[in-house]
């Protein structure tokens, strides 16, 4: 049974079932299939399951981290969001070029040669190494499953909301389509299928995003008659903040910045690079795919704007809206149908990541948290998948706006209670331990603390600061400190191996 509240999400895309677009739809699905039939044959033990045998090349690996870190989002809720409040939005997507040089200068070489060192399998387990801690590993990979309810919920009702507008299925069957083809790659590819299929998806996202935009200005009269429309009606959504407080904007920027650091969708991949000595071409080549992507988030937002504006489209009845409206509106069929397809399938891989890296906190990082090893990791890993991805389908049919709600502190709660212990940490021999423990307890107390505080309307922070900004800064603060009290133990929390890894 569906909750009651998803009669409104399913009023947010139009019934885009057509011959064209079903045919599309099925083309797409298709290739999806074949691709993880591939990987299946490739994935024969818990290592290539989970981290794709670490043989993935430069090429796809940042093909498979752009696809994975914009997803729906950048097509369906990102444009909406510009439409709502301006350039503001932007300061979500304008850390992408420094957040991607920190990654690959501070996390991406440690975490591959780590993961090679130790045959690491999972996020949780570099920080266990690092401290040489089974408990911070454990509390890692709770606070990670935490997150992911969230994450999985709201990207497994969104694949429904998507594929019902391209079949015409119903949102509870698009639900349990969408899942039931991920859970097909998962279990039988793994993170292997997942990977290819993101590069799929990926070349075919930058090509859609730059003929939408195109199309956009060609529709517009060019970037400066779009401006110029929606500067005579409402000249604030121009302005460098958008509608956004200055602090608000700058808090998008310290989360989206910083956190990206901790996102496991994305931080996971660094252990599946075949050669370390690429990572010097990673930055460059990432933001470059992101911008091709973003473009799409940029154009249709400014652009359903100005044509709302000046009597060209309706007013939207959603901000979600912006995209398919816009689409049907200035574009081929063909093209809207590819977009569609394409945010379908970059949703199901966004959940794979998520179910494999799920997978493995409860199979792995929780048996170790207990001293404990399960025999068959493979096994297991697919065993829990099929588990996991169930749960989500069944949280997104009947939670309603809770699942917004899990969904709005995924990202924060990783950034919390990841990046000091995990970022910070293998950049920092001063380190300890007890820091990073303390640290991840913060971030997911605080951040549990503000989002329910927030969500029940019982407090809010002035200026639209956001309740991540604070949890990732008290979890900042909490790991200094208690490392610093803690500085005598600082030699006893980390191996020698290790140390060697991180002076390289």
């Amino acid at each position: 049974m569906i909750h009651p509240s998803l009669a409104l999400i399913q009023s947010t895309l139009p019934n885009l079932a057509q011959p064209v677009v079903i045919a599309v739809g099925i083309a797409y699905f298709a290739v999806i299939i074949a691709i993880s039939l591939w990987a299946a044959k490739r994935t024969r033990t818990a290592n290539d399951f989970f981290v794709a045998g670490n043989g993935i090349g430069l090429i796809a690996l940042t093909v498979a981290s752009v696809s994975t870190s914009v997803s729906g989002f950048a097509f369906i809720g990102g444009p909406g969001l510009m439409y709502t409040v301006g350039l503001g939005a932007m300061y979500i997507v304008l850390p992408a070029a420094v957040t991607n040089v920190m990654g690959a200068w501070v996390l991406a070489k440690r975490m591959r040669l780590l993961g090679e060192a130790r045959g690491l399998l999972t996020v949780p387990d570099a920080i266990g190494a690092r401290y040489k801690s089974p408990a911070a590993q454990g509390l890692a990979g709770v606070a990670m499953l935490v997150a992911i309810i969230g994450y999985m919920a709201t990207n497994a009702l969104a694949i429904g909301v998507v594929i019902n507008a391209i079949f015409g299925i119903g949102i509870g069957w698009g639900i349990w389509l969408g899942v039931g083809v991920t859970l097909a790659y998962s279990t039988a590819g793994g993170i292997l299928a997942g990977i290819y299929n993101d590069v799929f998806q990926g070349i075919l996202m930058g090509v859609a995003s730059i003929l939408v935009f195109l199309f956009v200005l060609k529709a517009g009269g060019g970037l400066g008659d779009i401006s110029h429309t929606i500067l005579a009606s409402d000249p604030k959504f121009l302005g460098p903040w958008g509608k956004m407080t200055p602090l608000a904007a700058l808090s998008f920027f310290f989360v989206f910045g910083m956190g990206s650091l901790g996102q496991p969708q994305g931080v996971h991949k660094y252990y599946m690079l075949r050669d370390p000595l690429q990572l010097k071409w990673y930055p460059m080549l990432k933001t470059l795919g992101l911008i091709l992507v973003l473009l799409l988030y940029f154009g249709v937002g400014i652009g359903v704007k100005a044509f709302v504006t000046n009597g060209t489209m309706a007013p939207l009845g959603t901000p979600d809206q912006a995209t398919p409206n816009l689409l049907l509106s200035v574009t081929p069929l063909v093209l809207a149908a590819l977009v569609f397809s394409g945010v379908a399938a970059a949703t199901m891989s966004t959940v794979n990541s998520f179910i494999n890296i799920g997978a493995a906190v409860v199979m792995h990082d929780l048996p170790v948290a207990f001293g404990k090893r399960l025999k068959n990791e493979l096994f297991w890993g697919r065993t829990v998948t099929v588990l996991i991805a169930v749960a989500a389908a069944l949280v997104a049919q009947n939670s309603g706006t809770m699942v917004a709600f899990l969904g709005i502190f995924g990202w924060g709660l990783f950034a919390s209670t990841l990046v000091p212990a995990l970022a910070v940490g293998l950049n920092w021999d001063g380190a300890t331990r007890a820091g990073a423990i303390a640290s991840i307890v913060t971030g997911l107390g605080v951040t549990l603390s503000l989002e329910i505080a927030g969500y029940l309307k019982a407090f809010t922070f002035p200026s639209g600061v956001t309740a991540s900004a604070v949890s990732l800064v008290a979890s900042f603060l909490v790991f200094f400190i208690v490392s610093w009290l803690t500085r005598d133990t600082a030699a006893e929390s980390m191996d020698a191996d290790v140390q060697l890894i991180m002076e390289l």
